[in-house]
C-alpha cells in the first residue's frame, strides 16, 4: 500500500474504458480497478442504448459520451478528454468495459514503464491464463495469425493484440492514433513496431465477459474485425 501511495504521488496514470451496451459490467470495472494507482478513470460511453454511462459515474469514473460508433473513436474520445484536461499523465492505461479483463492487475503493466523497461506494455492473454470459453476458436487464431503476420513483415514479436494495455503518454501521441473501429490496437502496436519503441508483453488472466460480445459474438463482427486487422497491418507496410 505504502509503494501504491508513493507511485500515485509521483506518477500520474489515466484509465480509459471504451464502452458499448456494459450496464452490468462496467461499474465492476470501474471498482476493480486499484485506485491508489491511478489518477483518473474515464469511460466512454461509446453510444449505449442502456445505463452504461449512469452506472460509470456512479461508481466514481470520469463518464463522457461519444455517439459515434468504433471501439477507436471510443478511445480518441478518451485521448482528447485527457488533451483537454489540466495537466497531462504520465501513462495512459486501455482496458475493456465488459470484465473480461482483471483491473487489478493494471500495476503489473504500469510497473514495467515506470522502471524504465518500456514504452508501451500488452497484457498478453496467450502467456496468462484464460478462462474456458472465455476466447473463440476464431479469436485465437485471429491473434496468432496476427502476430504472425507482423514478425513476418514488421520483424517485431508480439503475443497478443490484447485490449488491456498500458502507454507511456508521450509515446501515445507519438503514435498519431487514426483507427476507429476494429483496428485501433494492431494500429497502435504496428507503429510502435515502425517507431522503434520499447515495448513488453506481459502475461494477464482473462474470463468469460459478461454479455454478449458486438464483435466475436456474431459471424458478421468476427469478419469484420478480421478484416480490418488484416488491412491494417498491409496498409502500414
Amino acid at each position: 500500500m505504502e509503494e501504491e501511495k508513493r507511485i500515485n504521488q509521483q506518477i500520474d496514470i489515466r484509465v480509459i474504458i471504451p464502452a458499448f451496451n456494459e450496464q452490468n459490467a462496467v461499474g465492476l470495472v470501474v471498482e476493480e480497478i486499484p485506485k491508489s494507482w491511478v489518477s483518473e478513470v474515464i469511460v466512454v460511453d461509446n453510444g449505449s442504448q442502456d445505463d452504461t454511462y449512469e452506472q460509470a459515474k456512479s461508481k466514481g469514473a470520469t463518464a463522457i459520451k461519444e455517439p459515434q460508433k468504433g471501439y477507436g473513436q471510443a478511445c480518441l474520445k478518451g485521448m482528447h478528454h485527457i488533451a483537454s484536461s489540466p495537466g497531462h499523465p504520465d501513462i495512459v492505461v486501455f482496458l475493456d468495459g465488459d470484465h473480461s479483463d482483471y483491473p487489478e492487475q493494471l500495476p503489473d503493466l504500469v510497473k514495467p514503464i515506470i522502471e524504465g523497461q518500456a514504452d508501451m506494455v500488452i497484457g498478453s492473454r496467450a502467456l496468462g491464463q484464460k478462462e474456458k470459453g472465455s476466447m473463440t476458436p476464431q479469436q485465437v487464431f485471429g491473434n496468432w495469425l496476427a502476430t504472425s503476420l507482423i514478425k513476418w513483415l514488421y520483424g517485431h514479436h508480439y503475443t497478443d493484440l490484447g485490449p488491456f494495455r498500458a502507454i507511456k503518454y508521450s509515446t501515445l501521441l507519438a503514435l498519431q492514433m487514426q483507427d476507429t473501429n476494429y483496428g485501433w490496437t494492431v494500429e497502435m502496436q504496428l507503429k510502435a513496431a515502425k517507431q522503434k519503441f520499447k515495448t513488453l508483453d506481459v502475461p494477464v488472466n482473462y474470463r468469460k465477459r459478461i454479455g454478449v460480445s458486438k464483435v466475436s459474438g456474431t459471424l458478421k463482427g468476427t469478419i469484420m474485425a478480421g478484416y480490418k486487422i488484416l488491412f491494417t497491418i498491409f496498409r502500414y507496410l
